[in-house]
């Protein structure tokens, strides 16, 4: 289930003068996505399908508006450090 919202905002004219009124609706959507991606509320293939990007056009987002890609606690990546790397099945280990 989804739910459509309307936003208005009220922006000067030497704001918008040069931009078409569709791509400052994409750049506020952007805007509010990647806000609610830096705030762990979706998740980056949330965020791709409500932006409809592929997965790297969404690493480039999120490099634009500064979201960290990786973003785990000292806890959480000293766990993930120390977790045995998987083996690929068929290559032997070394």
């Amino acid at each position: 289930m989804s739910r459509r919202l309307s936003l208005e905002l009220e922006l000067p004219d030497d704001v918008v003068a040069n931009l078409p009124e569709q791509e400052m609706v994409a750049k506020a959507k952007e805007a509010f996505v990647m806000a609610l991606l830096r705030e762990h509320c979706v998740s980056q293939g949330k965020a791709a399908e409500l932006l409809g990007v592929t997965r790297h056009e969404l690493f480039d987002l999120m490099t634009k508006y500064r979201v960290p890609v990786i973003d785990l606690t000292p806890e959480e990546l000293r766990a993930e450090l120390q977790k045995p790397f998987p083996s690929s099945s068929g290559v032997p280990s070394v």
